[in-house]
């Protein structure tokens, strides 16, 4: 199902999930932001920003104050929004979300988005523990495996089973669009990824399928098969619907792809 402003992604399957990733249309900025942007922290106009903010909020039924997202930084570290989060100040708890690219939380009524334009946003639920988590998988976050790690926590924190899990990767770039360093072969060796699946040539340039990269580690981490979901949506492709920071420089807009409970 879609919209003008966001895709409802596979959890619609759970009529107690809200799953989404917005689009470039329906919003106020401007220029490179244009128009929907749904990041606080890429240099948009703040005015333009809340505005979006606030009409994201207003489709899915709920306040700003219950949208949380975090300061991402390409890293693999994540963070466990709880009660005690919560009742930090606003200031405290924007200091815990810098560095921050993954998000984890079992409380209901509580959004939790991660930003990107061309990177991987992975959303998941654990059916059974009722855990959500959204986490921001570029290629840096992909290659320290911050997938695995997302399981490995939800399963030390919450109890949570791989086979219980289902995972949606969302709008990003493809392959086909993904040219990339040699150096990065190699990094994806030295951190146990099978290289010749998730890496292609094409006229003498190296690229890599970031979607592939994502799906075998889930599956490696003992996600069913079915419960992998790829939206197959390439952002640089359809640079007029999404945001695509490879077309667009790192100073421009980003879409969220969030999660919530009820």
């Amino acid at each position: 199902m879609m919209t003008d402003r966001m895709l409802i992604s596979q959890f619609t399957r759970f009529p107690q999930l809200t799953g989404f990733c917005t689009t470039r249309d329906g919003g106020m900025s401007k220029g490179l932001y244009g128009s929907f942007n749904q990041s606080p922290y890429s240099g948009d106009v703040p005015e333009h920003y809340l505005h979006n903010r606030q009409t994201l909020c207003n489709m899915i039924g709920i306040t700003p104050e219950q949208l949380i997202i975090p300061y991402q930084t390409h890293d693999d570290r994540l963070l466990i929004v709880d009660e005690a989060f919560l009742s930090l100040t606003p200031d405290a708890r924007a200091q815990r979300l810098k560095g921050v690219d993954g998000l984890i939380t079992r409380l209901n009524g509580i959004c939790i988005g991660i930003t990107t334009a061309d990177c991987v946003p992975l959303t998941f639920y654990d059916q059974k523990q009722e855990i959500i988590a959204a986490v921001h998988a570029g290629w840096r976050g992909t290659c320290k495996r911050i997938a695995e790690k997302t399981i490995t926590t939800l399963a030390t924190h919450f109890g949570s089973r791989p086979e219980d899990v289902f995972v949606e990767i969302g709008p990003s770039i493809s392959q086909a669009n993904y040219q990339v360093g040699e150096e990065l072969l190699l990094q994806f060796s030295a951190n146990g990824f099978p290289v010749s699946r998730i890496f292609g040539r094409q006229d003498g340039k190296l690229y890599l399928d970031l979607w592939e990269a994502n799906r075998w580690l889930l599956a490696a981490c003992g996600i069913p098969p079915a419960h992998i979901n790829i939206a197959g949506l390439c952002t640089y492709a359809n640079h007029h619907r999404f945001f695509s920071a490879r077309r667009l420089g790192i100073q421009s807009g980003r879409m969220l792809s969030g999660i919530m409970k009820m």
